[in-house]
């Protein structure tokens, strides 16, 4: 694997090389044309245009502009955000979007959703999670997202399974400007930012920033939230050569609100947080005021664009993250057994310990274009290093024994290398007809030496090819079809159940487009089938992280439908739909003490049915409504269709308004933003987990299986309130 790492390193270093030698004959490039699109692209696009799909591809796939969600970017994270786009779902520990959230796609979680911040990857390497919390307001320093679901288009970092969410931050603005945004809401919200633009200086650099700070006390009792972030963006342009440097992180203390709560809670007192409770000495019922996360992570990005003559383009970005932090555990009645550390043997202590993680991602991307009239041909790829520590310490015990405060008790490193090469291939034939090649190599090496996982030296090796045809029919009418492969590695907590094998996925995409000057229409079909899928088990390790399991044969089928109507000048509707099936085709499971075949079963965390609509009401130039309205379907937290692990569909509206004037002093425009969430109060369920146990104890000789699940409620009416000026 070692050779096959170098040799795919050194191919794609060669590529950028002699890319490097080219010079174009004229003068300045500011900008380029995509012959397929015919509309100019961004600069700052073209650092994401190697990844992103275009409707020549057979991909299915939505393009968000900030601007598209700016009036509701008053604090909540990225995916709640975007949670309006076709089949997403998403949730939040603390039931009121900021903090930790999730998202999912087509049933896929947020491990199988591949995210990119100018083509860096962003997903955490060995979790294959993302965090957004640890990017606070990260959404006001976004140029645009692209979501395509399913395998998509080749990308960098851990593949597609559900869905892939390409980000580039904002774009070079000409002119100097500034911002400060406020905003505050209900549990003690309050956001505060101030952003800069210098605008080009002498026509050729520009430096922008941002510095937010977000507090909230959260829904959840005692999940508050305390983050800051910042955002620093340089870009130099010079006749062909245009370099674009980023320093952008974030820092988060967040109160745990993982551990979810049981049905009779639920319907009692829906906002109890079971995380840090203990008992003191006098029997009284206490909180632990720490029981929380706090973790840094900086992020540095370095980006390398040359239009080269002939119609080629070279691209080369380096990168760095650093990550560091833990989350905080009051632990009851603890022996030595777990820590083997010097703690009491016999006598159970109470004490208080630290999880930490400190880890460093780096590597580099890099791809050449050529384009022409008729196509494009795009050879690119990647390499990057994840090292990894893991430790965890005592600070506190009521009896030290022969312990010292801060003995590491477990003490691990895992490192993972993964590296990808790519040729993607479009042409156009006559007319009406355009075809698309995609082929990706991608090498992974993955060791880790942690108690959970056991001792870890894997290395695999998968070849996704891809490949699609559309045919324009009319310049308002096309089809498509696409087939796909994808393959992917475990992650780190898939090794807690033993030793999982790498999953495969094929992507059938049927489509037709409908797009005229008033009306948009997308239709989508799609099968994805799956070998040894690691679907969700419902169930949750000692960290609050969802477990995964391989199943055999599995499938998902489904429609997506959305739509765009441009009413009148005034009105505009847009509406999503999707319909689909999820099942696992051969499903085991050992119940009352005897391995049962299940057969055909419906996949963990996937509805059946997901809406999304939005109508928006322009007043006039300065006032505009909007009603937001999200349907999710019942989905099961477990893989056994069980009654117990059901989680009821739901629905909620939101209201959106915004009035915006400029002033003829100061400022040159002043904007105030609500946003009124869950508009009707319904109090539901967007998350949960099941879990199941023998229980052998009850009735001799007999094992009989216990089912239990636990909820993530969400707030019911609250709003957010802001204000922007704009210098």
């Amino acid at each position: 694997m070692k050779i096959v790492f170098t040799t795919l390193a050194t191919a794609l270093l060669t590529t950028s090389v002699w890319a490097q030698t080219k010079q174009p004959s004229n003068g300045a490039t500011k900008k380029q044309t995509d012959s397929l699109l015919q509309k100019e692209i961004a600069l700052n696009e073209v650092f994401v245009s190697a990844l992103r799909a275009t409707k020549a591809m057979g991909v299915s796939f939505s393009n968000v502009k900030a601007e598209d969600f700016e009036s509701r970017n008053l604090g909540q994270d990225l995916p709640i955000l975007l949670q309006y786009l076709p089949g997403v779902v998403t949730t939040s520990d603390a039931g009121a979007g900021i903090g930790y959230t999730g998202i999912r796609v087509r049933g896929s979680d947020a491990t199988r959703v591949n995210v990119t911040i100018n083509g860096i990857p962003y997903n955490d390497p060995e979790s294959q999670g993302t965090f957004w919390v640890n990017l606070p307001d990260f959404g006001s320093s976004v140029s645009s997202v692209q979501l395509q679901r399913g395998v998509g288009t080749s990308t960098n970092g851990a593949g597609a399974f559900g869905a892939s969410l390409n980000i580039s931050t904002r774009d070079v603005a000409p002119e100097a400007s500034a911002q400060i945004r406020s905003a505050v809401g209900s549990f003690n919200t309050l956001n505060n930012s101030v952003q800069f633009n210098t605008g080009l200086l002498n026509n050729d650099f520009s430096l922008s920033g941002r510095l937010s700070r977000i507090v909230s006390d959260g829904y959840i009792d005692r999940a508050s939230a305390r983050l800051s972030s910042y955002f620093l963006q340089g870009t130099y342009q010079k006749g062909s050569t245009t370099l674009k440097g980023l320093l952008f992180g974030g820092h988060e203390v967040t109160y745990q609100a993982w551990n979810g709560i049981d049905a009779q809670t639920l319907s009692e007192n829906r906002t109890f947080n079971p995380s840090g409770m203990y008992t003191d000495a006098n029997g009284v019922q206490q909180f632990h005021d720490k029981e929380e996360d706090n973790y840094k992570q900086d992020h540095a990005q370095l980006h390398w664009n040359e239009v080269l003559v002939g119609g080629w383009n070279a691209q080369f970005a380096l990168h760095f993250t650093r990550g560091r932090g833990y989350f905080e555990q009051y632990k009851e009645g603890e022996t030595d057994g777990s820590y083997n550390i010097g703690l009491p043997q016999d006598t159970p202590t109470d004490l208080i310990r630290r999880r930490w993680l400190d880890n460093r991602f780096y590597g580099f991307t890099t791809s050449v274009t050529k384009q022409t009239n008729k196509g494009q041909l795009i050879l690119g790829g990647a390499l990057n290093k994840y090292e990894g520590a893991h430790f965890g310490e005592v600070i506190w015990a009521q009896q030290m024994g022969t312990a010292h405060i801060g003995d590491r008790y477990y003490d691990d490193f895992s490192t993972k290398t993964d590296a990808n090469i790519y040729l993607k291939w479009q042409q156009q034939f006559g007319q009406k007809w355009t075809s698309f090649l995609d082929l990706q190599y991608r090498g992974v090496g993955y060791t880790a030496n942690g108690e959970e996982t056991g001792l870890v030296d894997d290395q695999f090796g998968f070849f996704n090819p891809k490949m699609g045809l559309t045919y324009q029919a009319n310049k308002a009418n096309s089809i498509y079809i696409s087939y796909a492969v994808a393959n992917r590695e475990p992650n780190r907590n898939d090794y807690e159940s033993g030793n999982p094998k790498p999953e495969q996925l094929r992507d059938i995409e049927l489509g037709w487009r409908y797009l005229s000057p008033s009306f948009q229409l997308n239709t989508n079909l799609f099968y994805m089938r799956y070998k040894d899928q690691l679907v969700l088990t419902g169930a949750l390790n000692d960290v609050g992280a969802p477990l995964r399991a391989n199943v055999g044969d599995s499938y998902r089928l489904g429609i997506e439908i959305d739509a765009q109507k441009q009413v009148s000048d005034k009105w505009l509707w847009q509406a999503n739909v999707s319909f689909s099936d999820h099942r696992n085709l051969d499903y085991f499971f050992k119940r009352d003490g005897e391995l049962r075949d299940l057969g055909n079963t419906q996949i963990a965390f996937s509805p059946r049915f997901i809406a999304g609509q939005m109508v928006q009401y322009n007043v006039d130039e300065h006032f505009a409504l909007s009603l937001l309205y999200k349907r999710v379907g019942k989905q099961y937290m477990g893989n056994i269709d069980s009654d117990a692990s059901v989680l009821k569909g739901y629905s909620h509206t939101d209201l959106n308004a915004q009035y915006t004037w400029n002033p003829s002093h100061t400022f040159k425009e002043i904007s105030l933003n609500l946003l009124v969430n869950n508009l009707f109060n319904n109090l539901f369920v967007s998350n949960g987990y099941f879990y199941t146990y023998d229980d052998d104890f009850s009735s001799p000789g007999t094992v009989t299986t216990i089912e239990g699940a636990g909820y993530y409620p969400q707030a019911g009416t609250n709003f957010l309130l802001g204000a922007t000026f704009s210098f």
